[in-house]
């Protein structure tokens, strides 16, 4: 039942999250209406502060203590270098390292989507992905990144890239990909490609599809924000929500309660700093520890979700086994 439930949640808050960007996107560069506003609110700034739920938990502490390089080091020092950059960078230029930050963002983006597949495929009895169509889905988000980066319109960033004719190629390797991935998945034998496995897997090739039909920065783009906070809100609300054998960890609507509280009191903090980029050397500083903290964000759920490695996978699978207790250490793979 709860994998039915993430599997029916996982495919239509992504649909829906495209869908209403569409429906709602405003016309040109206009602002965003209030329903809108909202709804990048929580996919956007309650998705990343929602990963400060995983350090309430003792043993990822205690984790986290014992590789602090990747989860304590690297994010204060993304934290504070991008301070200082935004800090000491005229504001006519942070759009160039803004740029940057964006293709990052959206290759997380896909290798969350890449997770939710294999874990689908391994959910159903059907094995992770196999190489092929690994690769089909990196090519097509990283088809789509390029895309974003050679018509920064689209992320509403004044920048000349000179490289618009770029993106009619990027588009045709988006197709390519799709069509790859598409092909390979077919030659699957029929009980390895399950419906559910199938429509978690074609979400995951056409996720950046928006971003070649529509010209509208909204619908091009707010859609994938949203979608992506939104599969990571319902598989770490199945997390911190889970029921574990231990007698000594909180119950589960304790955990879930935590879970709320942190992601919606360190959103809005988060969200109070992503505007300040118009502001002096002090706002522009708090908003690059804003985008610090993003990064670090990719940092620590790229070791968190990365079930090659043994703590991840005992963790998860302990916590969510209707998804991964038939999962292998060769086979498994991560990346919400």
């Amino acid at each position: 039942m709860t994998r039915r439930l993430w599997l029916v949640g996982t495919a239509g808050l992504t649909a829906g999250a495209v869908v209403a960007t569409v429906a709602l996107a405003p016309e040109g560069s206009a602002p965003p209406g209030r329903a809108l506003q909202w709804l990048l609110f929580v996919g956007s700034s309650v998705h990343v502060a929602a990963t400060a739920w995983f350090f309430t938990v003792p043993e990822v502490r205690r984790h986290a203590w014992q590789s602090r390089m990747r989860y304590v080091h690297v994010p204060a020092a993304l934290v504070v270098l991008c301070a200082a950059v935004a800090a000491l960078l005229p504001a006519r230029l942070l759009a160039w390292p803004l740029l940057g930050f964006f293709a990052w963002q959206f290759f997380h983006f896909q290798k969350q989507n890449l997770g939710l597949a294999a874990l689908a495929g391994v959910a159903h009895g059907a094995g992770s992905l196999r190489p092929g169509e690994r690769r089909a889905v990196v090519a097509a988000g990283l088809a789509g990144t390029a895309a974003l980066l050679v018509r920064p319109e689209l992320l509403q960033l004044a920048v000349d890239t000179r490289m618009p004719w770029l993106f009619p190629l990027a588009g045709a390797v988006f197709a390519g990909a799709v069509l790859a991935g598409v092909r390979l998945f077919l030659r699957r034998p029929r009980q390895a490609r399950p419906a559910p496995f199938a429509v978690v897997y074609g979400i995951s090739l056409l996720f950046f599809a928006p971003v070649f039909v529509f010209a509208s920065p909204y619908a091009a783009v707010a859609g994938l924000t949203i979608a992506h906070g939104y599969q990571y809100l319902l598989i770490v609300g199945l997390v911190a929500g889970a029921r574990t054998p231990s007698a000594d960890r909180p119950a589960p609507v304790l955990g879930l309660a935590a879970f709320v509280n942190i992601a919606l009191l360190g959103g809005l903090a988060l969200n109070a700093a992503s505007h300040l980029h118009d502001g002096g050397p002090v706002a522009r500083a708090v908003f690059g520890a804003y985008t610090g903290l993003l990064m670090a964000h990719f940092v620590v759920d790229a070791g968190l979700w990365r079930l090659r490695d043994a703590f991840p996978r005992a963790f998860l699978t302990e916590r969510l086994p209707y998804l991964l207790a038939r999962s292998a250490p060769a086979a498994a793979t991560g990346g919400a």
